[in-house]
């Protein structure tokens, strides 16, 4: 059973930086690609960024790109999001989940439970 936790969300004001974590239990982290998702109050659930299983390929949403980076550590079963020049729009919790390399939500067969990421302007 694949277990996901994620970390690191927080307050902090607009063009701040934040670094979430999300460590992951069972057998296959290191087969299979991480994801990044978030879910704002009122709104549906959107893809923000993800990583293939060796850390070599990476995608993000358009409006993440440049400003937010995603990485893995496969020895420490962990997937990281470096969010930089943080706006008051990126305000959502995020979730991480396990699964196939896709910026799609049904790609993804385990999610945590999520970490609150707020923004203030």
């Amino acid at each position: 059973q694949v277990q996901l936790v994620e970390s690191g969300g927080g307050l902090v004001q607009s063009g701040g930086s934040l670094r979430l974590s999300c460590v992951a239990s069972g057998r296959t982290f290191s087969t299979s690609a991480m994801g990044w998702f978030r879910q704002a109050p009122g709104k549906e659930r959107e893809f923000v960024a993800t990583i293939n299983w060796s850390g070599v390929s990476t995608h993000y949403a358009t409006s993440v790109n440049g400003r937010f980076t995603i990485s893995r550590d496969n020895a420490k079963a962990t997937v990281y999001l470096q969010m930089n020049n943080l706006k008051p729009e990126d305000t959502a919790v995020y979730y991480c989940a396990e699964g196939v390399y896709s910026g799609v939500a049904p790609s993804y067969d385990y999610w945590g439970q999520g970490t609150q990421v707020t923004v203030s302007s």
